[in-house]
């Protein structure tokens, strides 16, 4: 039986970002940038973003390791974002594992997994497979997990013991089961629960169907975070469904809390997610609660570090 009692213990942030954009390595976030973005007007992640940044942001939390997810660096050398995030974990103690980038449809994708793995802070990559924009584009497009050269490019992770972090919105996990199925090996860690922008009962339903069957998967985990919503300030009323059923879907051993910062300031602070996650949760048991906060992220991404 759970308890009301929030989560009081150490943290693992599953999925974060450091950037310095004055230096030109991030395309979309150069000064003249405009990309599409879910969370619309991102002017005010143009700036720099650095371990100290996030610890003061973090302040009030037990964070004592973070996971590095790639940045949409400049990919004519994905591994100089790798060197750049290990060069900030010897000098700042944080990240604690890397999510590097690795193009995975590139005639190259061979040797640049083999260069990345080589840097003993990398657990996976990350390849955003693009696809259909809305539900309704389905049938009509496909994404890159169902592409052939990207797929022999995705056959070598499991070489180097490497995982694969997933970026796409519900409606396209069909074919992440579908990969998932064809390659047992390699774990899949699907990132911000499936993209669940739309709030409606219909869209929620279907959701829910989707992760469902990609919880299936015996290699399947799931970062609870990126939940909110543009416009409006990040609240655990709007998004305490959605957390208790993707903790339901998977298990907490499977399911893992992250803050997206700073892409998420655009939505709220990070103690207000945080908070958010642990008024949540408070009615899990501390076990469960333990899982999701750190012991899931630490198994999936060996962050390494003992806590009680």
């Amino acid at each position: 039986m759970g308890g009301e009692n929030p989560w009081d213990g150490a943290i693992v942030d599953a999925h974060q970002h450091f950037w310095e954009p004055e230096h030109g390595r991030n395309p979309w976030l150069a000064p003249e940038a405009a990309i599409p973005f879910r969370y619309g007007d991102y002017s005010a992640l143009k700036r720099r973003y650095l371990p100290e940044d996030y610890r003061r942001d973090a302040a009030g939390h037990e964070i004592v390791e973070t996971v590095y997810v790639e940045t949409e660096w400049d990919p004519a050398d994905g591994p100089g974002e790798t060197r750049y995030a290990a060069a900030l974990a010897e000098r700042h103690g944080l990240p604690n594992a890397i999510v590097a980038q690795a193009w995975l449809d590139r005639p190259d994708a061979a040797a640049l997994l083999a260069r990345q793995a080589e840097c003993p802070l990398v657990r996976g990559v990350r390849h955003k497979p693009g696809g259909p924009a809305s539900p309704a584009e389905r049938g009509a497009r496909r994404t890159l997990m169902s592409d052939p050269a990207w797929r022999r490019g995705y056959e070598r992770l499991a070489r180097h013991g490497l995982h694969f972090d997933l970026q796409t919105p519900w409606w396209n996990l069909p074919e992440a089961v579908a990969l998932a199925r064809d390659f047992p090996e390699t774990l899949i860690i699907l990132n911000h629960a499936g993209l669940p922008a739309a709030r409606d009962a219909d869209s929620l339903r279907r959701w829910r169907e989707a992760m469902a069957g990609f919880a299936e998967c015996p290699n399947a985990r799931v970062k609870i975070s990126g939940l909110g919503l543009p416009g409006r300030p990040w609240r655990a009323v709007e998004n305490r469904w959605i957390v208790l059923e993707t903790v339901y879907l998977f298990g907490p051993e499977r399911a893992m809390f992250a803050s997206n910062f700073p892409v998420d300031s655009l939505c709220g602070s990070l103690d207000s997610i945080l908070s958010g996650f642990k008024s949540i949760t408070a009615c899990l048991p501390r076990a469960a609660q333990a899982l999701l906060f750190r012991d899931t992220a630490r198994a999936v991404y060996r962050t390494g570090g003992t806590a009680p």
